[in-house]
C-alpha cells in the first residue's frame, strides 16, 4: 500500500481524542477522498516504540490491523491507514442481531492471534512488554486497590492492606501464571476494534504480550463501555470456543474457571485505570464507567472462593455510586 497522494489545497488536520493514551492522533485529509492517521508517540515509553513492528507482524499473519505507511522512529511519528471512525463501541445501541456479527468478526481476529504457534512468535519477544506472570497479576490487583478503592472510594490504608493480603488473591496470581501462554492483545475492548465494511480490525495493540487467551475474551465480554446480557456473553463464549475447536485448538478443562479469574483481573485493571485517569490525570469521563465495572466485578467475585471479605468491601463501595 502506497502513501496517499497529497493535494496541498485539500490538506486539513484534525486532532483525534484517544482515551487515556499518552500518544497524540491526528486525522489528515490528503485529498477529497483520502485520509491518513498521524500518530505522535512518547519516545520515553518503550512499548510505543514497538507499535510498528507489532503491526507488521500481525498483518503478515492474517490479522486485520491498520497498514503502516511511514515510520520516523527518531521523531516518534507513524503515518498509518485511516480505518474510519466506526468502532465496535459506536454500535452499542444497535440490535444484538447487528452487533453479534461484528463481535463474531472481532473474535475471529483474536482467535487467529491466539492460535499463532510459538515458533512464529519467538521473533516478536524482543518487541513485546513483559509477559503475564504472577508479578503482573499482583500489580493489577494492587493497582485496583490503590486507585479504585483507595483514590476513588477513599478506603483507609489499613483496610486496603487487609484486602490486598487475602491469600486467595496471591493464589489466583500464581495459578494463572502457571498456565500456558499465547499472544494476547491485552486491551481487547470495543473502542479498540474498528468496524469497516462489516469486518473487525484491531487497533491499540502495542500492549501485545504472552498471556492467557481468556484474558482477551474477558476484556471483550465484560467490557464496561458496553452492556451485554448474560445470554449475549454466553453466545460469544460459545462462538470463540467453537472457532478454536474447529481449528484444532484443544481447550483443556477449567476453561470457564480460567475465564472467571481472568475477568476478575481485567476488571481490577480497568477500574484502577479509570480511577487513576479520571482523578490523577483529570480525564473525568473515565469515571462514568466505574459503576458498570464495579457491578461486573462484584458478580465475578461472588463466584470465586476465598474472597468473601473483598465481596463485602465491593458491596459497600457500590452503594455509594
Amino acid at each position: 500500500m502506497h502513501f496517499p497522494r497529497l493535494d496541498v489545497d485539500q490538506i486539513k488536520i484534525r486532532p483525534i481524542e484517544r482515551g487515556g493514551s499518552d500518544r497524540k492522533f491526528y486525522r489528515i485529509r490528503c485529498s477529497v477522498d483520502q485520509t491518513v492517521i498521524l500518530v505522535k508517540y512518547n519516545l520515553e515509553r518503550e512499548e510505543n516504540q514497538h507499535y510498528v513492528q507489532i503491526a507488521k507482524f500481525l498483518d503478515e499473519h492474517g490479522i486485520r490491523v491498520p497498514k503502516i505507511y511511514f515510520h520516523d522512529p527518531a521523531e516518534g511519528l507513524v503515518w498509518i491507514e485511516d480505518l474510519g471512525e466506526s468502532d465496535l463501541y459506536s454500535y452499542r445501541r444497535e440490535s444484538w442481531l447487528v452487533r453479534r456479527a461484528f463481535y463474531e468478526s472481532a473474535l475471529d481476529q483474536i482467535a487467529t492471534l491466539h492460535r499463532l504457534p510459538e515458533s512464529v512468535c519467538v521473533e516478536m519477544k524482543k518487541h513485546l512488554p513483559d509477559e503475564f506472570n504472577a508479578a503482573l497479576y499482583v500489580w493489577e490487583q494492587n493497582y485496583f486497590f490503590e486507585n479504585c478503592l483507595g483514590r476513588y472510594f477513599a478506603l483507609d490504608n489499613a483496610k486496603l492492606a487487609s484486602l490486598a493480603r487475602l491469600p486467595a488473591l496471591n493464589q489466583i496470581a500464581e495459578e494463572l501464571a502457571c498456565l500456558p501462554r499465547v499472544l494476547v492483545h491485552r486491551d481487547f475492548q470495543s473502542q479498540n476494534i474498528i468496524i469497516r465494511n462489516a469486518q473487525a480490525y484491531l487497533i491499540d495493540f502495542q500492549g501485545l504480550r504472552p498471556g492467557l487467551p481468556q484474558y482477551d475474551l474477558a476484556s471483550l465480554i465484560y467490557d464496561p463501555y458496553v452492556a451485554l446480557t448474560e445470554a449475549e456473553r454466553a453466545e460469544l463464549i460459545g462462538y470463540y470456543r467453537e472457532q478454536q475447536i474447529e481449528n484444532g485448538v484443544a481447550l483443556n478443562g477449567g476453561f470457564d474457571s480460567k475465564l472467571r479469574l481472568c475477568a476478575m483481573q481485567r476488571l481490577m485493571q480497568a477500574l484502577g485505570a479509570y480511577s487513576f485517569l479520571g482523578l490523577a490525570k483529570g480525564h473525568k469521563h473515565f469515571l462514568e464507567h466505574v459503576p458498570a465495572a464495579m457491578k461486573s466485578l462484584r458478580h465475578i467475585v461472588t463466584e470465586i472462593d476465598g474472597l468473601a471479605e473483598l465481596q463485602k468491601a465491593l458491596a459497600a463501595c457500590s452503594e455509594r455510586v
